[in-house]
């Protein structure tokens, strides 16, 4: 059914994401799926990484790290660095999944504190033609 999973991860806050990954990680040993772990940041220094190259190191050591762990054959990362991750990421990741040939976003999701803040899994649900599921930590 799916080939392709996708998992964007916020490398800030990876405490956050285990449900989330744990059911891609489920997902892709069923289907014998490929998992993408994309992470989208900055050229400007951040809390992460100083550069977009340790950034891409990070996120690589991350991607090996849950192949490991969660018994994942097929595995990948893919940093994307782009002007303002907070401005342009839903359509950076939605553009991410077209390039990949995902079939299927899996992503983490926080329990709306404030109802005026929109939810980025939301909003890439609503411009993607890919197939979202939003994974809601316990929270």
């Amino acid at each position: 059914m799916f080939k392709h999973i996708m998992v964007p991860v916020d490398l800030g806050h990876v405490e956050k994401l285990d449900r989330a990954l744990s059911v891609a990680a489920d997902l892709a040993r069923h289907y014998a799926a490929r998992v993408t772990y994309v992470g989208v940041t900055s050229p400007q220094p951040g809390s992460v990484a100083h550069t977009p190259e340790e950034f891409a190191e990070k996120l690589a050591r991350f991607t090996a790290a849950q192949a490991e762990v969660r018994r994942i054959e097929d595995v990948a990362s893919d940093p994307v660095t782009v002007h303002d991750p907070s401005v342009d990421l839903d359509k950076t990741l939605a553009k991410t999944g077209e390039d990949l040939g995902a079939d299927l976003i899996v992503m983490g999701s926080h329990i709306p504190r404030r109802f005026d803040m929109r939810s980025h899994g939301g909003h890439l649900a609503a411009l993607s033609h890919h197939s979202v599921m939003i994974v809601r930590d316990d929270a």
